[in-house]
């Protein structure tokens, strides 16, 4: 497991898509999200909810973490943390693409 997260590191310049195979539903503010690969249901509080609609096109991490402190007061080092995380979650889930941008 660890070689993948390495695989798949997560960067501010990564690019994050929600993935084609699932779907999802706005409950008053929360979403629920159908993986329809594996019949799972994950859901988002309103944060999240936010998140996963900014990722509905390609966006950068550094875009939605932008968004994210714009819109909520939260420090940056906690934003950082916590949206890390859960696109690592997404990620595990299968409910992302990453596409990480070439280094020089």
């Amino acid at each position: 497991m660890n070689l993948k997260a390495v695989e798949r590191k997560i960067s501010e310049n990564s690019i994050i898509l929600a993935s084609s195979e699932q779907i999802s539903s706005d409950l008053g503010g929360e979403i629920v999200i159908l993986n329809l690969k594996s019949g799972m249901y994950h859901g988002m509080n309103e944060v999240g909810s936010r998140i996963w609609n900014l990722i509905q096109t390609p966006t950068t991490v550094k875009d939605i973490k932008a968004a994210i402190l714009a819109e909520y007061e939260v420090e940056a080092e906690q934003c950082d943390r916590d949206l890390l995380a859960l696109l690592e979650d997404l990620l595990a889930a299968e409910l992302i693409n990453i596409q990480n941008e070439a280094t020089v």
